[in-house]
């Protein structure tokens, strides 16, 4: 395919994400996942590196994600194209919202609409969640669906540490070196 073309493709499908996913980065990883099934652009397994890579790292998991498959599929071009194409619909909504924001404030259908959308925010991240969920669990084999238990336990246990209030005060960064060095231990 034509670098061009593929650059308005890469546009196009990233604008439409910008529009449609409300609710920030995890409501991006649905519309991601899509775009596994539609283009050979990344792999579902690739997706779940981006966003362990996009989590870790400082940014919008969204625009993390964006950028990355812009760049793995176009390079730099691809990068900038992908993470334009991204924050361009919210750059022109929050323009129009911000020229209209003190009468739209108040009103009530604006308020409505609001509270109408946060539900569906809600279950598109919950999809999101079940998604990641199932590639990071299990894993397809020629034998069939394998769980991957050392997935399973390493999550167990961090949920049962994270009720202990004292590690509750520790440090951010010490958890994400704790768990640099214990994916590198085990290879996780």
């Amino acid at each position: 395919m034509n670098s061009f073309i593929l650059g308005l493709l890469i546009f196009w499908e990233f604008f439409k994400i910008g529009l449609f996913a409300v609710g920030g980065g995890p409501a991006t990883i649905p519309y991601l996942i899509e775009l596994t099934n539609k283009y050979d652009w990344f792999t579902l397994e690739e997706l779940t590196n981006m966003i362990a890579v996009s989590e870790s790292t400082p940014g919008p998991i969204g625009l993390n994600m964006a950028t990355y498959v812009g760049y793995q599929t176009l390079g730099i071009w691809g990068g900038i194209i992908s993470t334009f194409g991204l924050v361009l619909p919210s750059l022109v909504i929050i323009c129009i919202i911000a020229a209209f924001f003190a009468k739209m404030n108040k009103n009530k259908t604006v308020q409505a609409a609001f509270n109408g959308i946060r539900p569906a925010v809600a279950a598109i991240i919950a999809v999101s969640v079940f998604s990641i969920c199932k590639v990071s669990l299990v894993r397809i084999t020629e034998a069939g669906m394998q769980p991957v238990w050392s997935t399973i336990i390493l999550s167990v246990v961090v949920l049962l540490l994270l009720q202990i209030k004292k590690l509750k005060k520790i440090h951010p960064f010490f958890w994400f070196v704790a768990g640099a060095g214990i994916g590198l231990l085990f290879k996780f």
